[in-house]
């Protein structure tokens, strides 16, 4: 089961609308949606690693947009969608809390989640509930994003095909480290 779903994430990479299909997932994963766009943008990476930093800026970009998206749902809608977001991450609690702290190192937290398995959406609803100052938010973003997005770019660009290969031969191994790091990053919300 594995490996058709691999081998069908690998066509609808080389597929001539993955790249919106990329956008699409990377926007909706930085205000709410739960699953990173990673594994679709290292399947495209991977069938085409000539367009590795073009794939990167795509994804970086949406993210960043859909960073704006939750920014604004903390904003302006909040109450009804935000914190029910919020709420499905467990950190409505601590809300209060939080907020009170939230400006004076959001920029870090900003950093931080952009880069790390930490959801991302959490922080840019957090930005617009708190105000964190736009500027500080989308230059965090920007940065945060990039990192992550363009170094997984670069070293498939650079390490491909025995990347490749060491994923297909070890495809089991890889999702379960990946749902780990996935689980752990949404068990250290909860924690925090």
């Amino acid at each position: 089961m594995l490996r058709s779903l691999y081998d069908w994430t690998l066509s609808l990479a080389r597929h001539p609308h993955a790249m919106w299909a990329l956008a699409g997932v990377a926007f909706i994963e930085s205000s709410v949606f739960p699953v990173p766009p990673d594994v679709l943008m290292i399947a495209m990476i991977v069938a085409q690693p000539s367009r590795a930093f073009v794939i990167a800026t795509v994804a970086t970009l949406a993210s960043v947009a859909g960073g704006l998206a939750g920014y604004w749902i903390g904003y302006g809608a909040f109450e009804t969608l935000g914190r029910p977001v919020l709420e499905f991450y467990g950190k409505d609690a601590y809300f209060d809390d939080f907020a009170a702290r939230y400006n004076e190192w959001g920029a870090w937290a900003v950093l931080i989640a952009g880069i790390t398995p930490f959801p991302y959406k959490v922080i840019t609803i957090m930005s617009g509930v708190t105000g964190l100052s736009l500027g500080v938010f989308v230059v965090a973003s920007l940065i945060a994003r990039s990192v992550r997005f363009f170094i997984v770019a670069a070293l498939l660009w650079k390490f491909g095909a025995p990347i490749r290969d060491f994923i297909e031969r070890r495809l089991g191994l890889m999702f379960t480290l990946f749902m780990g790091l996935l689980l752990g990053g949404f068990l250290v919300i909860r924690v925090l």
